[in-house]
């Protein structure tokens, strides 16, 4: 029986890695996607916040930014619910952390992406979550041991 295709929920700055570099690990989870080997997910407003940064950082990236977005077939997930965002702010003070999260929760994805250290990956408040958290590396290293 063929294993479920995993679901993963992309922080804003893993899809902003991915624009920028096209060899590093974040790269690799969209042609993973692009393979159907991965499902990614964001929210609305983590695409809104990627798209905000390209714009004042890079502008003239945008256009890899949609081209990716498409060709990785990248779903947007719904809006989180009151419930659901009460969560996050119970387990991140920091308010824009807090949205990304509970964006993250609503997509009820196997693993949620990012590269903040900071406020997400290592965050013991996050250990009871019904997803993994961790880097893009964290992740692949993840899908290899699935392979062997």
């Amino acid at each position: 029986m063929p294993q479920k295709i995993p679901e993963i929920f992309l922080d804003s700055s893993v899809i902003i890695a991915a624009v920028m570099s096209p060899s590093g690990g974040a790269r690799l989870l969209f042609h993973l996607s692009q393979a159907n080997t991965v499902h990614l997910t964001v929210g609305k407003g983590v695409l809104q916040e990627t798209e905000e940064v390209l714009q004042r950082k890079a502008p003239h990236l945008l256009g890899l930014l949609a081209q990716l977005l498409d060709e990785a077939n990248i779903e947007v997930s719904d809006a989180p619910t009151a419930k659901q965002m009460n969560l996050a702010k119970s387990l991140i003070e920091y308010q824009p952390d807090a949205n990304v999260l509970a964006q993250a929760i609503s997509a009820k994805p196997d693993w949620f992406v990012s590269h903040d250290k900071e406020h997400f990956i290592g965050n013991a408040n996050l250990n009871d979550l019904s997803f993994k958290i961790g880097t893009p590396g964290d992740v692949i290293a993840w899908l290899r041991s699935r392979t062997e």
